[in-house]
C-alpha cells in the first residue's frame, strides 16, 4: 500500500535565501540546516517499502524525524529540535499519493530501548511490593485490629483474610503479578508487533538495534506481511542487511552525493559484509 508519495526538502538555495532574512547572525547551529542539502538530498519518492542507508552521520534519521514532523506522526520518544527545526519544515512539502493512512507513526530505538526499561522498572516494583506484603501479612496475623468505622472496612478484610490464607496465597491474591520479561531480543521484536497495525504509515529508525540476525529476519517477514495483508507503508533507515535485502524495497543511498537509488547489492555496507564472510568462505565447510 502506498500513501505518501513523495516528500521534497529545502536546496542550498532556499536555505540560504532563509539565512539571509534573519535579523541574528550570531547563531551557531541550524540544525536541520545544510544535513539533508549537504547530501543533495532534495526530495524521496517512495514505494510501499522504501529504504535510507548510509553511514553515521549521513542525515538519514534527521530526514526520519523530519518527515514526522512534517506529516504529524504519533512518537513515543523526544528526539533532537532545534530552534530551527519548525522553521525548516515549513520549507519541506508532502505529496500524498492517495487517500491518507489510519495512523502515522515513528519508532526510533529510543522508543524500544525505553520499552524494555520500562518492563523492568515495573516488574522491580511488583517485586519491592511483594516483599512489603511478606511483613504486611505478618503485621496483620499478629494485629489485634477491630473495626470502629466503615472507613476501616477494606482493612478488616485484608486483615481477616491474611489470617485465613497462607502467606503465599495472599500475597499472589493481592498484588499485581510480573508483567512478562522476555529477552531484549523479543521484548524489541514485539514492541513493533504491538505498535504496527493495520492501514498505516510507520517510519522505522535503525529496527535491527537489539534484534539478532534471527530476529531481524523475522521482522522483514512481519514488515512484509504487514504491506502485503494489512494495507501498510514504511520508511526505513537501516544498516541491517537483512533489511536492505528487503524484496521490492526502494532503497536511497545517502552514501553517495547527491544521493541515489541503488540495488542493495551495491551497497558500500553490504559489500562490506560480502567481502568478510567470502575471505572466511573456507571456515565454514564442513
Amino acid at each position: 500500500m502506498q500513501y505518501l508519495g513523495a516528500v521534497t526538502f529545502p536546496d542550498r538555495d532556499r536555505e540560504f535565501d532563509f539565512f539571509i532574512r534573519l535579523k541574528r547572525k550570531c547563531y551557531t547551529d541550524f540544525y536541520p540546516f545544510q544535513v539533508l542539502s549537504a547530501a543533495g538530498l532534495t526530495r524521496l519518492s517512495f514505494e510501499p517499502v522504501t529504504i535510507l542507508q548510509g553511514g553515521n552521520g549521513s542525515g538519514k534519521t534527521t530526514a526520519l524525524n523530519i518527515m514526522a514532523a512534517l506529516l504529524g506522526a504519533k512518537r513515543d520518544s523526544a528526539y533532537n529540535r532545534s530552534c530551527f527545526f519548525e522553521d525548516y519544515i515549513k520549507l519541506c512539502e508532502a505529496e500524498w499519493a492517495g487517500e491518507q493512512p489510519q495512523e502515522c507513526r515513528i519508532i526510533t530505538s529510543d522508543d524500544v530501548f525505553d520499552y524494555m526499561l520500562n518492563i523492568r522498572s515495573l516488574n522491580a516494583g511488583v517485586d519491592r511490593r511483594r516483599e512489603e506484603m511478606f511483613g504486611e501479612y505478618q503485621f496483620r496475623r499478629s494485629s489485634g485490629f477491630q473495626l470502629r468505622s466503615l472507613a476501616d472496612y477494606e482493612e478488616l478484610r485484608l486483615t481477616n483474610r491474611a489470617r485465613s490464607q497462607t502467606q503465599s496465597r495472599f500475597v499472589r491474591e493481592n498484588l499485581a503479578p510480573n508483567v512478562q520479561e522476555h529477552s531484549n531480543g523479543e521484548n524489541a521484536f514485539l514492541y513493533f508487533t504491538e505498535k504496527i497495525g493495520e492501514n498505516g504509515l510507520y517510519l522505522l529508525d535503525e529496527p535491527e538495534n537489539s534484534l539478532s540476525p534471527k530476529r531481524q529476519r523475522e521482522l522483514v517477514q512481519f514488515l512484509a506481511d504487514s504491506v502485503r495483508f494489512f494495507h501498510c507503508q514504511f520508511v526505513i533507515s537501516t544498516h541491517s542487511p537483512f533489511l536492505l535485502a528487503f524484496a521490492g524495497a526502494k532503497i536511497y543511498d545517502l552514501d553517495t552525493n547527491p544521493v541515489r537509488v541503488r540495488p542493495w547489492t551495491q551497497l558500500e555496507n553490504v559489500r562490506q559484509y560480502y567481502d568478510f564472510f567470502r575471505e572466511h568462505q573456507n571456515e565454514f565447510a564442513e
